[in-house]
């Protein structure tokens, strides 16, 4: 009965790790964090609210595609949900990119919470048009 987060290093990550903490809270479990960054994840400063965070290294499985790993852990832990943090993008950027994010909505066996930023706040990875280029829409 644990709650698994894909975290990031960025403001998403941050915002899957405290949505699966509120998850946690509610269905009165654990929360396992699969730090998907290059750096140690740390908790300091994140009000756990008495909630048990375990933190799962990815770099210790780099040959593993980041999907897949959690998608792993998921099954192996018995978990119950997945939060994620995904990206605001463009229309012409949900065409081009694929992501790990879609990846773990279609295949995950669990159901799926997904937390985005703010309506207006673009992630410092969103596709952007260049300077002096207008989006068209119609």
């Amino acid at each position: 009965m644990t709650v698994i987060a894909a975290v990031t290093d960025n403001r998403q990550g941050h915002l899957a790790l405290v949505q699966a903490i509120t998850e946690a809270e509610r269905f009165g479990t654990d929360v396992v964090a699969v730090n998907l960054a290059n750096t140690t994840l740390d908790l300091t400063g994140i009000d756990t609210r008495g909630v048990t965070v375990q933190v799962v290294d990815r770099r210790a499985k780099d040959n593993q595609d980041s999907a897949d790993m959690i998608l792993d852990e998921i099954t192996a832990r018995e978990a119950t949900r997945l939060v994620i943090g995904i990206k605001r993008r463009t229309p012409v950027g949900k065409a081009i990119l694929g992501s790990m994010s879609q990846t773990l909505l279609l295949n995950a066996p669990v159901p799926v919470v997904a937390v985005k930023l703010p309506e207006g706040e673009l992630s410092g990875g969103a596709f952007e048009l260049p300077s002096g280029i207008r989006q068209v829409t119609g």
